[in-house]
């Protein structure tokens, strides 16, 4: 989405899909650029040779790799509100990961925004239902309430 839209559109879309981002593929140098970043290399994420023995047959992404992925996927898929000063990841409520996302996938963000209220004249808290969806997939990677802060100037 490119077009801005005001804060009251925003708050009038709740309950409803706001977007959905491109896909983006998961592949082994990502997975291993996280490992590198975060020090967690686990075998299930940077052995491919190791991995093709445990129930994935493959690596698999870190499940923190896919809920970072979520920043670009909301830059892709949300509206742009008008008059905005800043925005502010405030955390997450019930997130869950449902399924792997083996090296190779593509992996895309479906966004419901299930609550808008302004906290203060300048301040909107949002609640934003996301899914990260695993193309060719049934069941998603990622179920999460991302919550937010937007800062009006």
């Amino acid at each position: 989405m490119s077009a801005m839209i005001e804060r009251d559109a925003y708050i009038a879309m709740v309950g409803k899909e706001v977007g959905v981002s491109e896909w983006h593929l998961v592949d082994q140098a990502r997975i291993d650029a996280f490992a590198t970043a975060t020090e967690d290399h686990q075998f299930i994420h940077v052995d491919p040779a190791r991995a093709r023995e445990t129930p994935f047959g493959t690596t698999i992404a870190h499940g923190f790799l896919t809920m970072s992925l979520l920043s670009v996927f909301s830059y892709e898929a949300l509206p742009k509100l008008a008059d905005v000063a800043m925005g502010v990841n405030y955390g997450t409520d019930k997130m869950r990961f449902v399924s792997p996302v083996k090296a190779g996938a593509r992996i895309r963000g479906r966004f419901t925004l299930t609550e808008a209220t302004l906290r203060k004249p300048k301040e909107l808290f949002t609640r934003t239902s996301v899914t990260v969806e695993i193309e060719g997939e049934d069941k998603p990677a990622l179920v999460a309430d991302w919550l937010g802060l937007v800062y009006f100037n």
